[in-house]
C-alpha cells in the first residue's frame, strides 16, 4: 500500500508540476495578449486623436483661405467697376481691328484634273 501510496503521491506531484508549468504558461500568453491589445488600442486612439487635431487646424486654414479669396473677389469686382474706355486709352490702351488670316482649300475642285486622273463629282 505504501508503495501505491509514494506512486500516487510521486505522479500527483508531476502532475501539479506540469499543471503549473501549463497554467504559467497561459498566464504568460494572457498578459502578453493583454498587454498586445492595450498597445493596440492606445497606439489607434492617439493616432485618432492627431487626426481630428490635423484636420480642425485644416478646417481653420480652409476658412482663412475662403475669407481671403471671397475678400479679393470684392476688390476685383470694386476695382472692374472703375475700369472704362477712357480709363483704358489714360493708361495705353488702344482698340485693334481683327485681322484674321485665310487660306486656300487644301483638296482639288471637281473641274480640276490631277495630272492623268481627272476628279469626277459622285453622282449617287
Amino acid at each position: 500500500m505504501r508503495q501505491i501510496s509514494s506512486k500516487l503521491n510521486m505522479y500527483v506531484k508531476s502532475v501539479s508540476v506540469i499543471n503549473n508549468n501549463i497554467e504559467r504558461l497561459m498566464l504568460h500568453i494572457i498578459i502578453f495578449s493583454f498587454s498586445a491589445i492595450v498597445f493596440c488600442y492606445v497606439l489607434f486612439l492617439g493616432n485618432m486623436v492627431r487626426n481630428i487635431v490635423v484636420r480642425q487646424s485644416l478646417e481653420t486654414n480652409a476658412r482663412a483661405l475662403t475669407n481671403e479669396v471671397r475678400n479679393l473677389e470684392v476688390v476685383y469686382l470694386s476695382m472692374s467697376s472703375d475700369v472704362d474706355l477712357a480709363f483704358s486709352y489714360s493708361i495705353g490702351f488702344k482698340e485693334v481691328k481683327a485681322n484674321f488670316t485665310t487660306r486656300k482649300a487644301l483638296g482639288l475642285n471637281s473641274n480640276e484634273s490631277f495630272g492623268n486622273l481627272k476628279i469626277v463629282k459622285n453622282d449617287i
